[in-house]
Formats: C-alpha cells, structure tokens, sequence
C-alpha cells in the first residue's frame, strides 16, 4: 500500500541512481531508452549517464496519441518526437517520471509501434501514483505515492540538469 506524501519529498537524485541500480542488471547491449516528454525525457538523460549508455536517448510527446485529444486539446509545448535509432526487434525502456492512470502510457506505446516492432517495452518511472485507469504497471519503480485530490507531483530542472521534485495543484476538474 502507498504511503502518504511525507511532508519534505524525496531527493530525486538519489531516486535516480537507485532506478539506475534496479535498471542495470536487466540492460543488454541493444537495450534502448525512450523517454516521455518532459520529465521522462529528463529521467532518460540522467540515466543515460548513470548507466553509461553510449546510443542517443529516444524521446517522445504523446500529445497527438491520447485518448483525451480532443477534450484537452493541444499543449503549448508540443515537441517533435525523436527516435534516432532502429526500434525493430529492440528491447526498449519507456521512461516516465510520474505513471498515475496509465493513459500517458498508453499513448506512448501507441506512438512506439508507429516507428516498428520492439522485442518488447518495459516501464521505468520515479514515482507511481496508483489510481489506474488502464492496466499498466511500471517494471521499475522507487517511490509509491499517495496524493489526496488535486494534488500533483511534478518534476522540476535546475539550470545545472539537477532534478527535484515539488508539489503543486490540479484544479481542473
């Protein structure tokens, strides 16, 4: 069961070696990263580094894949997606920095299989939320998260590439 929020958040730093460290075993010379636009994209950078993964980051925005499109719209930082390498027949890691309904997800796979068929897709994340909407579970998670309503966790960037975390406010809805 996840634990409430502690009141002082986790060092995301630490929380991304000890992704690293879960991820390291499992990575086989062809293991590609595919990050989600923005955090994820953040997320898969850092652990480029960390794991000394010598081929280019994929990134993704997922903006024209989900299912919500046309009640959401589109956001104002849309970025094109950027897959530079062959996804045929790899074993690809999603990245994600928050997984909460599974939707982000979902739409991130979709787009994957735009560019071919991988070997197969794991799910990487720093924090789950719970409170599925689809049925996607992250292979490789640190920090279970329970938020009371309304309450978001976003991921922030410091100028030096550093990340860290903070709290903020859904209000739609």
């Amino acid at each position: 069961m996840p634990e409430a929020i502690p009141t002082q958040l986790p060092d995301a730093e630490l929380q991304l070696a000890s992704l690293a460290e879960q991820l390291r075993p499992h990575l086989t010379p062809d293991t590609a990263l595919v990050g989600i636009y923005s955090g994820g994209a953040w997320v898969a950078e850092r652990l480029k580094q960390l794991l000394d993964i010598r081929e280019e980051v994929g990134q993704i925005d997922v903006s024209f894949y989900r299912d919500d499109f046309a009640e959401k719209g589109l956001h104002p930082q849309v970025r094109p997606s950027h897959i530079p390498f062959e996804v045929e027949g790899r074993p690809l890691i999603l990245v994600d920095d928050v997984l909460y309904t599974g939707r982000t997800t979902r739409a991130a796979i979709n787009e994957l299989f735009d560019y071919g068929r991988p070997a197969r897709v794991e799910l990487a994340v720093l924090a789950d939320r719970g409170e599925r909407e689809l049925p996607i579970e992250p292979g490789y998670c640190v920090w279970e998260v329970d938020l009371e309503e309304g309450e978001e966790l976003i991921l922030g960037r410091e100028e030096s590439g550093r990340l860290f975390w903070k709290m903020g406010r859904n209000d739609r809805g």
